[in-house]
């Protein structure tokens, strides 16, 4: 048998031929395929039939006909793009005027927005946590949070999960600054954190809050104001909040409010905000015609929390192990890996999208069913998600 060989040098060309640098990569594939984690895109069609309580659409403002004007509109004034960096060309007056109307609205001094919540979030922790600080994070924090910590120049200390002494007595031990950042409304399970109590540990140890707000904006507070507004942190000055527009505003991009001092240090040494382009115009566009729906519509704050409640007792009565919700995420514990994303499956061949959150998305392990209540959703839809939940779920 011959044996093809270089023209050069002579060598087979098995020989020649280098191993792969990403060859470890279908190790990491076998061992997700095996505990039954690996994740996968699944493209929507524009106009599905599926019941949707997967996204995160709260107030059901996504599809508003006042919405999508509002974004079609700012993208045929101001194009399609922000064409640079916010410090460049991407400040358009109608990021100026969101950025007013947001900080307005929930009760802070000024505001900044980012191309998302995860950059918000990004620019907040880091440039607020500057080398010799302590940053004090929950341990059910966003991953975008998480990220944040590991990014900054500052020491980062994993506080148990919403417990406001274990803070406390963490700021004690340290001299310096520091500042304690916490989730609001914790995407998981969708408990709430004890806001109040943490800022009180922050003052007495003179260390800065910053919350990330985006489960709460539009649902918590006055009129959807949010969880520090309803906290009576709005415009405290030892308080930083960051928001997402593509939850409760059916947009997307993020913000970060406080006092004006903090947004004009952000402007000078968040990366996130220096090196990257600035929010395109039409999701500027959406989130502020939203916000402005909302402060004409006060009400769907609540039907959103009435819904996610309903959901919870509904569930609950069908014997399901459903947490009770603070805001509008309403989290059903599933058995196994396996079984949530069997029952995830079950339920979207029965016409339901739900949320389907295993390991290492979640904490503590558990794996869930996800559901988010929304305030569009009438109550024979919500009678429909229950059953075909409880139909499906493993026994």
């Amino acid at each position: 048998m011959s044996t093809n060989r270089h023209p050069a040098t002579g060598a087979s060309d098995a020989s020649s031929v280098p191993p792969s640098p990403f060859g470890w990569i279908d190790e990491q594939a076998r061992l997700r395929a095996a505990a039954g984690l690996v994740r996968t895109l699944r493209p929507r069609p524009a106009a599905d039939a599926l019941l949707d309580l997967a996204g995160n659409d709260y107030l059901g403002l996504t599809r508003h006909p006042e919405v999508t004007e509002g974004a079609a509109a700012a993208a045929r004034r101001w194009g399609g793009g922000a064409t640079g960096s916010r410090l460049v060309t991407g400040t358009t007056e109608l990021h100026a005027e969101l950025e007013r109307e947001l900080a307005e609205f929930c009760g802070f001094e000024a505001a900044l927005v980012f191309s998302s919540g995860y950059a918000a979030n990004l620019a907040a922790v880091t440039a607020l946590a500057p080398h010799g600080s302590l940053i004090v994070s929950d341990a059910g924090n966003h991953a975008s949070l998480i990220d944040g910590c590991r990014l900054a120049r500052g020491t980062t200390q994993v506080a148990p999960h919403a417990d406001p002494e274990a803070v406390r007595k963490t700021l004690d031990a340290h001299d310096g600054p520091a500042i304690v950042v916490s989730d609001s409304v914790f995407s998981v399970d969708g408990d709430m954190a004890p806001l109040a109590e943490l800022a009180s540990a922050c003052r007495e140890s003179g260390a800065g809050l910053v919350i990330d707000d985006a489960h709460g904006l539009g649902v918590l507070g006055d009129g959807g104001r949010g969880a520090p507004y309803a906290a009576g942190l709005a415009g405290a000055p030892d308080t930083v909040v960051t928001l997402t527009l593509s939850k409760s505003l059916g947009s997307q991009g993020g913000a970060v409010l406080g006092p004006a001092e903090v947004i004009a240090h952000l402007v000078n040494a968040a990366r996130t905000f220096i090196f990257d382009t600035g929010l395109a115009p039409a999701a500027v566009g959406a989130a502020l015609t939203s916000l402005r729906l909302l402060r004409r519509e006060p009400e769907r704050a609540a039907r959103a929390r009435e819904v996610a409640a309903e959901l919870h007792r509904r569930l609950t009565a069908e014997g399901l192990a459903a947490v009770r919700p603070d805001a509008a995420v309403v989290s059903v514990r599933a058995p196994s890996p396996e079984l949530a994303v069997r029952w995830a499956a079950d339920c979207r061949a029965e016409g339901l999208a739900v949320g389907c959150f295993r390991p290492p998305s979640v904490p503590d392990g558990i794996s869930r069913l996800r559901l988010t209540a929304r305030a569009d959703l009438t109550g024979a839809q919500i009678a429909d998600a229950v059953r075909v939940i409880s139909r499906s779920a493993p026994r």
